[in-house]
C-alpha cells in the first residue's frame, strides 16, 4: 500500500531534489514541468557518433552523452536506463541481456552475457505441476514469481562501464533519474504495452498503482512519472551496484517474487517464486567470446550461447553462402529473382533452426557444438538439403555438428514441433562514438510486461525469463540441453549484431522478437549485403520468418505482394504474423547503424513498427 509520508532524498549526482521514494501516484504533481518530448525521426546521417533505440528520449539522452565527450558505451548504458524508464515493459534492471562491443584501439569485438540466471532451488521439473505431474500452463507459469530469475541488466552496465567506459555509473543514471522524476509525455508504444498487460497489471498491487492510475490506461499525450524508479537509480548511484547485489535491493526483489504483492479484489493465482537473495548476490556477467563467420568477405560477428543468436544467424549465413557457391542468386532484380532469394532464405533459416532446437543451451551446462555448428564443412552438409523447387517439410531432423559428413542429403523429419514460448518483448539500441567504438545491445525483461510484478516502492518490473527454458523435452528421447537448473542461463534468440569490413566497423544491427529476432536480422542482412538495399530500406521491407515450423509468418505487406503466391507455389505455408506488442500484425523493431564510404555514420530504426523508432547523430549533414 502506498507511504502517506515522503521523504527527500538529496543527491549530487543526481542534482535535483526528488519525490516521494514511496509509490507515488503517476498522477501526481510534479514539482517541475516534465521533460519535452524530443522529435522522432527514423533515419539520420552525420558524424561524431550515433544512437538509434525505439524511444526518442532514449536516443536523445544517449546523443547527449556523446556532444559531452562520453563513449559509445557511456551512451549505450545511459541509453539503456532511460529506455528503463519510458520503455519498462520491454527493458530495465528487473531483466538482462546481451551486449557486443567493438573496441576500435585493438580492433577486438567482445561480448557481455547479462542472461538471468536460474534460482538455486531450480531442477529440471521445476515448471511440472505436482499436483498433476503436467507441464504448467504457460500462462500459470509467466503470472508467476516462479518465472523470475536473477536480473543481469545492471551488472552488465557496470561492467561495460568498468572495462570501456569513461564515466562513473552513478552519472550514466542521472539523466535516466531526471526523466523519471519530472516525466515524459505517454507515447503510443508506451500506452500500448499497458494496455496489453491491464488484466495482469490489476492484479499486482504496486504495478496498478504505478501503471494504472485511477484504474485507467494513461492516455497518449498524458504525462507519466515514476519517482518510485528515479528514487531506485539515486539510491544505486550513491550506494552501487552492491546495493542490487546483495544489498536491500536484493532482498526486496526476493520477498516480492517469493510473495507476489496481489490486489485484494483479484481472483487469479501467482504461485510462489523460489528465488532469494543469495541468488542475486551470487550474480556475475561474464565477458565471452563473441560468434564469427565470414560472409561475402565481411566479418560477423554476434553473441554466442547461450544466446542462439550469434550461432543460428551465422549458420544461416554459411548456408546462403553454400547455396550462392552452388549457382542459387540472390538478387532483387526481378519477381523471379526475389522469389528464389527469399526460398533461400527461409529454408536456411528453417535448417539452422532445427540444429538451433538440438543443441543450443548454457555452455557452463552443456556441451554446446559452437564450432561445429558454425564450421564450412557443416553448412556444406545442411544445405545440401535445400532445394530451388520444392520446401523442406518441418521439424526438419537435426545434424549432427561433430560429424557433418556422415548425414544424409536427403531430407528428415522428427515427430516433434519446438514448442518455443520466448517472448517477443525485448529492445535494441545501437552507438557509435566519434573515434570508431561501437555497441549492439539487446536487452529485454521477456515477455511484454515481464512477470507484471513492480518491486513495491522500487518503480521497476521483475523478468519472467526462466520461462525461456524448457519444460519438458521437446525432441524426445534426443535430451534436451535448455531445460531448467540452479545457476543456468536459459536459451535466448538476441542477436546483437556487428559487422566488420577490413577490421573496421560497416554494419550494425540487432532486433527485439523472441525467436523472430534470428529472422529479423538474418533478413536484414540478406535485404542490405545481397539484395541491394539501402539499411534503412533493408529494416522497413515487409517480414517473413521460418523457424522449423508448418507455417512461415508473414506481415500484412508481403500476404498482399506477388511474392506471397510465387513462394506458396514453391509449397510455403504462410501465416499472418501475430499481433503482439500492438494490434498490428508486426515481425521484430530493428534499429541498425552502417558506416558509410565517405565517413559519415547513418542510424536508423523502424519507421512504423511499434510505432516507430529513433536515430539520431550527434553532427546531422544531409
Amino acid at each position: 500500500m502506498r507511504r502517506k509520508t515522503p521523504y527527500l532524498v538529496i543527491s549530487a549526482l543526481l542534482c535535483s531534489t526528488l519525490m516521494s521514494a514511496g509509490p507515488a501516484s503517476a498522477a501526481a504533481p510534479a514539482a517541475r514541468p516534465p521533460v519535452p518530448l524530443p522529435p522522432k525521426e527514423a533515419v539520420a546521417t552525420g558524424y561524431g557518433g550515433a544512437v538509434a533505440s525505439v524511444s526518442p528520449y532514449a536516443t536523445q539522452i544517449g546523443i547527449d552523452v556523446l556532444k559531452r565527450g562520453g563513449n559509445a558505451v557511456d551512451a549505450a548504458v545511459a541509453t539503456a536506463a532511460a529506455l528503463g524508464v519510458v520503455e519498462p515493459f520491454s527493458s530495465g534492471i528487473g531483466g538482462g541481456g546481451f551486449f557486443v562491443y567493438y573496441n576500435a584501439r585493438t580492433h577486438r569485438v567482445t561480448t557481455i552475457d547479462g542472461r538471468e540466471t536460474g534460482p538455486a532451488a531450480f531442477t529440471p521439473t521445476v515448471f511440472i505441476d505436482p499436483a498433476t505431474g503436467k507441464p504448467l500452463a504457460f500462462a500459470d507459469a509467466v503470472n508467476s514469481g516462479l518465472s523470475v530469475g536473477a536480473p543481469g541488466t545492471l551488472m552488465t552496465w557496470q561492467e561495460a562501464l568498468n572495462a570501456w567506459g569513461t564515466r562513473p555509473l552513478a552519472e550514466e543514471l542521472r539523466p535516466a533519474a531526471r526523466l523519471a522524476e519530472r516525466g515524459f509525455t505517454v507515447t503510443g508504444d508506451f500506452n500500448a504495452g499497458i494496455a496489453l498487460n491491464q488484466q495482469r497489471f490489476s492484479d499486482i498491487a504496486p504495478t496498478a498503482q504505478l501503471y494504472l492510475p485511477g484504474g485507467q490506461v494513461p492516455a497518449v499525450g498524458s504525462t507519466f512519472r515514476n519517482p518510485d524508479l528515479a528514487a531506485t537509480y539515486d539510491l544505486i548511484a550513491r550506494k552501487g551496484v552492491g546495493v542490487f547485489y546483495g544489498g536491500q535491493l536484493a532482498q526486496e526483489i526476493a520477498n516480492t517474487a517469493q510473495h507476489p504483492p496481489m490486489t485484494p479484489t483479484s481472483d487469479r493465482f501467482f504461485r510462489p517464486g523460489v528465488i532469494t537473495a543469495s541468488d542475486i548476490a551470487g550474480y556475475t556477467a561474464p565477458f565471452t567470446a563473441p560468434t564469427h563467420v565470414s560472409y561475402d568477405g565481411l566479418d560477423v560477428y554476434s553473441m554466442g550461447p547461450p544466446s542462439s543468436g550469434g550461432t543460428t544467424v551465422g549458420e544461416a549465413l554459411n548456408i546462403l553462402t553454400q547455396l550462392k557457391r552452388s549457382g542459387w542468386r540472390l538478387s532483387w532484380d526481378t519477381q523471379a529473382d526475389q522469389a528464389a532469394s527469399l526460398q533461400a532464405y527461409l529454408e536456411a533459416s528453417r535448417v539452422a533452426f532445427a540444429d538451433r532446437n538440438r543443441w543450443v543451451a548454457d555452455p557452463a551446462f552443456e556441451n554446446v557444438p559452437t564450432a561445429g555448428l558454425l564450421s564450412p564443412a557443416f553448412a556444406v552438409s545442411r544445405a545440401c538439403l535445400i532445394s530451388p523447387t520444392s520446401t523442406l517439410t518441418s521439424p526438419v531432423a537435426p545434424g549432427d555438428p561433430a560429424n557433418p559428413g556422415s548425414g544424409s542429403c536427403t531430407p528428415a523429419t522428427t515427430q516433434t514441433p519446438d514448442a518455443s514460448t520466448e517472448g517477443v518483448s525485448t529492445t535494441h539500441l545501437v552507438a557509435a562514438d566519434r573515434w570508431g567504438n561501437v555497441v549492439s545491445y539487446t536487452l529485454t525483461i521477456e515477455q511484454t510486461g515481464g512477470s507484471a510484478m513492480v518491486v513495491p516502492h522500487r518503480g521497476f518490473l521483475l523478468n519472467n525469463e526462466m520461462t525461456d527454458f524448457d519444460f519438458t523435452p521437446i525432441h524426445p528421447p534426443a535430451p534436451d540441453p535448455n531445460l531448467p537448473a540452479a545457476g543456468k542461463r536459459p536459451r535466448s534468440s538476441m542477436a546483437p549484431t556487428i559487422i566488420l569490413r577490413d577490421g573496421r566497423p560497416y554494419l550494425v544491427v540487432g532486433s527485439p522478437g523472441g525467436a523472430s529476432i534470428i529472422t529479423t536480422v538474418l533478413q536484414i542482412l540478406l535485404n542490405r549485403l545481397d539484395l541491394g538495399m539501402s539499411l534503412p530500406d533493408a529494416i522497413a521491407a515487409p517480414r517473413i520468418s521460418q523457424r522449423d515450423s508448418a507455417h512461415t509468418e508473414a506481415e500484412p505487406a508481403f500476404l498482399s505482394s506477388p511474392l506471397d503466391p510465387a513462394l506458396t507455389a514453391l509449397g510455403q505455408n504462410f501465416i499472418p504474423a501475430p499481433a503482439t506488442f500492438t494490434p498490428a500484425s508486426e515481425i521484430g523493431a530493428a534499429t541498425g547503424l552502417e558506416f558509410l564510404a565517405d565517413g559519415r555514420i547513418q542510424a536508423a530504426a523502424e519507421p512504423q513498427r511499434r510505432f516507430g523508432g529513433s536515430a539520431m547523430v550527434v553532427f546531422p549533414v544531409p
